[in-house]
């Protein structure tokens, strides 16, 4: 390309991401920036006539349209409110704090986000609560004239009652699957959070019900799914941009009390306003104890720590893009090393999966390349930003909110590219940036680090969208209109599954193996993996 190929020599590695920091790209190429003329602009076009990705939003959901669908909420903590808020429910309290926070700060645009959001055309009907405050909370902010909130004593009673079609599960882990099987069987949809299952056993009871009642529409919490950037990630690897990918990396970073889960403690929690047995449910029978019940997530009788809670967002945020499904194999390892604060789950967890029949195709010749491992890396002591890397024999692709993709130096597919010139490894040879035009205030490194990830919001059409209310609107859309959720029960199960053996092999120092023929996770004699896996006496 004649001397074209000083458009690299005159920049730094450092210049280009400077450079492409500060311009919004909606699916395009670019080599040093946007100052590319005559015949590098040409180049540009060539790569991109080359590369043949595709951005595009997912498909739209249907209507919603018709008779308001009655939703009762099961649990209305932290997430419950959240997913209700989703859902276009916001209690009194949550509206005042963000017309305050408005009126101080111009560019916290949460309130109007929220108020521009669409009517799902439903109504909350019903609340199961144990704690009379959150109870209290959503009746006296969603009841109405016409429609006044009933408080259920128990779950069984609420699904039961004929005064719900469809339920939100937001309760603490060891709740999810025997609230689902319960919904299920009494003929009402579900949506539940994830972890999917807080063992072994209930993964497959819970397929079960799914599968005997094929008229309920089942979705499980993991909104990414919604992400704009990942279904043009799909297209990238589905045209084998990237080559075969052997190596997978994924992170938690985090580096506060709160992302620790030491949540506040209500200053109106006591016996009296606590069901305390109804929230021990399968769990050990203890005395009343205020911090394992805002903090259940730090005990592994109630949650899943980091193997649960974290991990089976990045798990299945990569299963939405490749569909490898469960690990042959898991191996993990870590602990508690950062927070000495009386939890029994660890707060530093590595876990390497293991996929040897995996491949995503080659450039090479045929039987080279095969197998994969995906590794989840986790510390709640640091928040450094680490990044989500798929990493091919041809490309590397970093997955956020944007996507950035780096040729291989040692690329097959990109090879006479290399040496001609027209592709530098060291500058991108595409950058996707759904948020073009967007205008995006957020500067909380925890915010963006849940952004990126898919959790907080996507964007269509440049306008930044709840990832959150989008999934809902789904299940929603498969209730009024017919068809299947994006993680149902299928994609479910291969979370909860995985995420298992994460957990088991943390706790049991060993490899974990799991038996596709049989669909088992496999134990030595004598050993209950349930019991293991959900022991809270256990510590590595």
């Amino acid at each position: 390309m004649k001397k074209e190929e000083g458009i690299f020599n005159n920049w730094s590695r450092r210049d280009m991401l400077k450079s492409l920091a500060g311009i919004p790209v909606l699916g395009t190429v670019w080599f040093a920036g946007a100052k590319l003329t005559g015949s590098a602009m040409d180049e540009k076009q060539f790569l991109l006539e080359t590369l043949n990705i595709k951005a595009a939003p997912p498909p739209a959901t249907g209507s919603m349209a018709g008779a308001p669908i009655r939703l009762g909420v099961i649990g209305f903590g932290i997430r419950g409110e959240q997913l209700c808020r989703a859902l276009g429910f916001a209690t009194k309290e949550w509206l005042t704090e963000m017309k305050e926070s408005a009126e101080k700060n111009p560019n916290d645009t949460r309130l109007k986000e929220f108020l521009d959001q669409e009517n799902l055309n439903l109504k909350i009907t019903a609340v199961c609560d144990v704690f009379d405050v959150n109870a209290d909370r959503i009746i006296n902010s969603f009841s109405t004239p016409e429609n006044k909130v009933t408080r259920f004593a128990t779950h069984k009673e609420l699904v039961a009652s004929g005064q719900v079609d469809a339920v939100i599960i937001a309760t603490p882990d060891h709740w999810h699957a025997p609230m689902a099987i319960d919904a299920i069987n009494a003929g009402v949809h579900v949506y539940v959070e994830k972890p999917m299952t807080h063992n072994i056993s209930e993964t497959y009871a819970l397929r079960e019900a799914v599968r005997s009642n094929n008229k309920i529409v089942f979705q499980v919490g993991h909104q990414h799914r919604q992400t704009q950037s990942f279904l043009t990630a799909m297209d990238i690897i589905n045209k084998k941009t990237l080559g075969h990918i052997s190596v997978i990396t994924t992170n938690t970073n985090r580096n506060d009390d709160n992302g620790a889960w030491q949540y506040d403690i209500h200053e109106k929690a006591s016996p009296e306003t606590i069901n305390w047995e109804m929230f021990l449910g399968n769990a050990p029978n203890v005395p009343f104890n205020k911090e394992h019940f805002f903090r259940w997530r730090k005990w592994w009788a109630y949650g899943s720590g980091l193997s649960g809670d974290l991990l089976t967002h990045d798990y299945d945020r990569i299963n939405c893009l490749l569909k490898m499904g469960i690990p042959t194999s898991v191996m993990a390892s870590g602990g508690i090393y950062t927070h000495r604060d009386g939890r029994n789950v660890p707060d530093v967890l590595q876990v390497n999966m293991e996929y040897p029949d995996f491949t995503t195709g080659s450039s090479q010749e045929a039987g080279k390349e095969k197998g994969m491992t995906f590794i989840y890396s986790a510390t709640l002591g640091n928040q450094f930003d680490r990044g989500t890397y798929l990493m091919g024999h041809d490309a590397t692709m970093e997955l956020g909110n944007m996507i950035t993709i780096y040729a291989d130096a040692r690329s097959t597919r990109f090879a006479d590219l290399i040496k001609e010139k027209r592709v530098d490894p060291n500058v991108p040879i595409y950058q996707y940036n759904p948020m073009a035009n967007a205008t995006d205030a957020v500067t909380s490194a925890t915010a963006k680090y849940f952004a990126n990830k898919g959790l907080l919001w996507t964007y269509r059409d440049g306008k930044r969208v709840d990832s959150t209310f989008l999934h809902m609107r789904e299940w929603l859309s498969c209730i009024r209109n017919g068809g299947t959720p994006s993680c149902s029960i299928t994609e479910g199960f291969q979370e909860a599954i995985s995420a298992h053996m994460a957990g088991l092999s943390y706790k049991l120092g060993r490899r974990i193996e799991w038996d596709a023929a049989s669909e088992k996770v496999i134990s030595k004699p004598g050993e209950d993996l349930d019991a293991i896996l959900i022991n809270n006496d256990m510590v590595v």
